[in-house]
């Protein structure tokens, strides 16, 4: 009997825990005709197609005043932040790993490295990334799904993303006139707090956003435009002091990191979206405010309402101490991601010259 009893609450307990599965469905894709999207139904690059347009390079270059380079991708190293299991892993095959050749007794050194390629460190998020779950299965951009999508080798295993690959934004790049929002500053604090509920600080909404750039002279955001938020949460392993700190410092900052995350609120992401941006992006592994952000019980919803819905992409895990120690909040920026053709995302060390 007791054990009928529990196998009975076993089922019972499967039964509701299927029901909710079942539930978690969001059909909003349908309903609200997401697709295809402003570049085309044939389309997988993006909001990186603003780059096409000479008049969005002429306006990146014109912000140029001082001709100084900076670089702004964090380093991607093995005991670096990642999220969840994600990880990077690197050896030197051999040591050397060839040689000596010739007369001149050439050596020569190589590198293997195992790693989500496109989601550790600095990261482009590409079409393949993100998708929404829907009473019709998984889809991502332009209405893809995703076993339409999915390119499958040698017993089926899933090689790549097929039309939703990033290397179709990689065609592209970026080149953009990009600002730079000191969401600190304009709060008057060193850095953002983890925001757990609508209207913490650590939400920063469509209306801040055009407040920071009054308060920082900067003029409306333009189509094919950049827009990038410094929160200060990823000041917690700025390259500049990465690798100086201990190994049980970094174990402590991994934690705190990946606690939670200050960033852009809903409203903000919608404002991009009408607005019409070539990308945006920030300083931590989503750029997205969570667990808290403008709307209760969604998962980062910048990732599916701009990226899924429209095709604004998003550049996670930038280091903004050159451009802040230079006090620059508008600049020109440049943007290659690799071409790993059918990756869900891309790797890089974005530059910015102002």
């Amino acid at each position: 009997m007791k054990q009928k009893m529990l196998l009975g609450a076993v089922g019972a307990a499967l039964l509701l825990s299927g029901a909710a599965a079942m539930a978690q469905v969001n059909d909003r894709p349908w309903t609200e005709h997401w697709f295809p999207s402003r570049w085309g139904a044939d389309d997988s690059a993006g909001s990186s197609n603003h780059t096409k347009n000479p008049a969005n390079v002429k306006r990146a270059i014109g912000v140029i005043k001082q001709f100084k380079v900076v670089t702004l991708g964090k380093y991607y190293m093995h005991d670096s932040v990642f999220f969840g299991p994600r990880s990077w892993n690197m050896v030197i095959p051999g040591t050397p790993t060839g040689g000596p050749f010739g007369k001149n007794a050439l050596v020569y050194h190589d590198e293997y490295v195992t790693t989500e390629i496109g989601q550790v460190s600095t990261q482009l998020d590409g079409p393949g990334h993100i998708g929404v779950r829907t009473s019709k299965g998984d889809v991502m951009y332009n209405g893809r799904m995703r076993e339409e999508v999915y390119e499958r080798g040698p017993g089926g295993r899933v090689i790549g993303m097929g039309k939703n690959g990033v290397e179709f934004i990689a065609e592209n790049g970026f080149v953009c006139r990009a600002v730079l929002l000191n969401a600190p500053a304009y709060r008057g604090m060193a850095r953002l707090p983890i925001p757990h509920k609508p209207g913490d600080p650590g939400i920063v909404t469509a209306d801040d956003v055009k407040a920071i750039m009054r308060k920082e002279g900067l003029s409306e955001l333009m189509p094919g435009d950049c827009v990038f938020l410094y929160t200060g949460h990823g000041d917690l392993w700025r390259n500049k002091e990465w690798k100086s700190l201990s190994t049980e410092e970094r174990a402590k900052r991994r934690a705190e990191f990946n606690s939670g995350e200050p960033g852009y609120g809903l409203s903000a992401c919608q404002y991009f979206v009408e607005r019409n941006l070539a990308l945006q992006g920030g300083d931590t592994s989503a750029n997205d405010a969570q667990p808290g952000n403008e709307v209760e019980g969604w998962a980062v919803p910048c990732h599916t309402e701009a990226q899924v819905r429209t095709g604004l992409w998003n550049l996670e895990n930038l280091d903004f101490t050159p451009l802040l120690e230079a006090g620059v909040y508008e600049f020109a920026f440049f943007y290659g991601p690799i071409k790993a053709v059918g990756a869900t995302g891309a790797p890089g060390n974005p530059i910015a010259i102002y």
